[in-house]
């Protein structure tokens, strides 16, 4: 296990993400599923900010649910939500738009109940408006970021990354849905926070696998998941420590600060911030890396390298290159080259003595003894 952390952190790790995409890809279908099919049988919560309506907060210890909700069926509101609020204050939240009714509700909760410390009226007008902006916003959003990866990296990034981020949003928009949690425009501004953060590290898996192709895609080697591959055992690390040091003082907000102190304002954006970070590091190693592969081994000059590389007898694998250097791979080239190599090693000459005055360098003569 230790081996496996050090190797993650050095990017030395040999994990076979091509092959965990199928599986990404079934998983997330059955996400993608679960979140469609909640839509349609439960729907959003809306927030009162979206769908118009009154809001009442109640401080009321000795009252009950049961009680507010008797109250509010003499005006003809039975089908108000209403929940208890930190033990003593009751929150009600019914889509009557009419002032004069909500007013006479807001006494009558005042004198049979307790005093109202919060109320508030949004329209329907009003609420249409806001989820027009927040519509445009995210189209927006959507239009620039393709724009400015297709024009930075490429088009079929551009593709992968707006696809992930389409992933982000329907899984965590789900969760919502599914959970039953009250949407906000504090949790739409966490949905851009989300879709902000899934495009910079989807862009970094990016930036990378486009190092890998242009450093060793010119050798013509090996194919373009496998320099994907490589790419994304690189910066796994830094994905995760990514992830982990953004989730940190999220879970803490949620924990800490909307659990254990009260602040349930902060409990919509806290979610949704929690749920989008675990789910864009997801997609951006398994939804954006593997589209884009698969996009780019249909190009003319991968389909000639994985054609060459088979008529080579070279199977593709994750593991021919993996770590800091390049795995060894069985090569004709190279095989061919060690054959000439082998066989007796030469003796390398020996020196011999140059004669005087051939240069700088040359050796004395020696003398001849004489006899006496």
């Amino acid at each position: 296990m230790i081996g496996v952390l050090r190797g993650l952190y050095a990017g030395e790790t040999v994990i076979d993400f091509p092959r965990w995409w199928r599986v990404a890809a079934v998983a997330s279908g059955i996400a993608l599923l679960l979140s469609f099919g909640s839509f349609g049988l439960r729907g959003l919560e809306l927030g009162i900010d979206f769908a118009g309506g009154t809001s009442y907060e109640v401080a009321a210890p000795d009252a009950s649910i049961a009680d507010a909700r008797s109250l509010l069926s003499r005006f003809d509101a039975d089908g108000a939500r209403i929940q208890v609020v930190d033990g003593d204050t009751i929150r009600i939240r019914s889509d009557i738009d009419d002032p004069v009714r909500a007013a006479e509700i807001r006494d009558a909760l005042t004198a049979e109940l307790g005093p109202v410390e919060t109320f508030e009226q949004v329209g329907p007008t009003w609420g249409d408006e806001v989820t027009d902006k927040a519509v445009r916003a995210l189209v927006v959003f959507f239009l620039v970021v393709a724009l400015y990866i297709g024009v930075r990296l490429e088009w079929k990034m551009a593709a992968g990354a707006l696809v992930a981020v389409a992933h982000d949003i329907v899984v965590s928009v789900g969760v919502y849905s599914l959970l039953g949690v009250e949407v906000t425009p504090a949790t739409v501004i966490a949905f851009l926070t989300i879709m902000g953060y899934s495009l910079y590290d989807t862009i970094v898996v990016y930036d990378k696998v486009r190092q890998m192709t242009g450093r060793l895609g010119a050798t013509e080697r090996y194919t373009y998941n496998e320099l994907m591959n490589l790419a994304l055992n690189r910066v796994a690390m830094r994905s995760i420590n990514t992830s982990v040091t953004s989730a940190l003082p999220v879970v803490s907000l949620l924990v800490i600060g909307s659990m254990a102190l009260g602040a349930t304002a902060l409990r919509e954006f806290a979610l949704a911030l929690l749920v989008g970070i675990v789910v864009g590091s997801y997609s951006s190693l398994f939804i954006a890396a593997a589209i884009v592969a698969h996009l780019k081994e249909r190009e003319q000059r991968w389909i000639q390298i994985r054609s060459k590389l088979a008529g080579r007898g070279l199977l593709e694998g994750p593991t021919r290159i993996i770590g800091r250097a390049e795995a060894s791979v069985p090569d004709s080239r190279s095989s061919e080259s060690s054959d000439r190599v082998k066989g007796p090693a030469r003796r390398r000459p020996v020196p011999t003595a140059r004669p005087a005055g051939s240069g700088s360098g040359a050796l004395p003569r020696p003398r001849k003894k004489r006899r006496n």
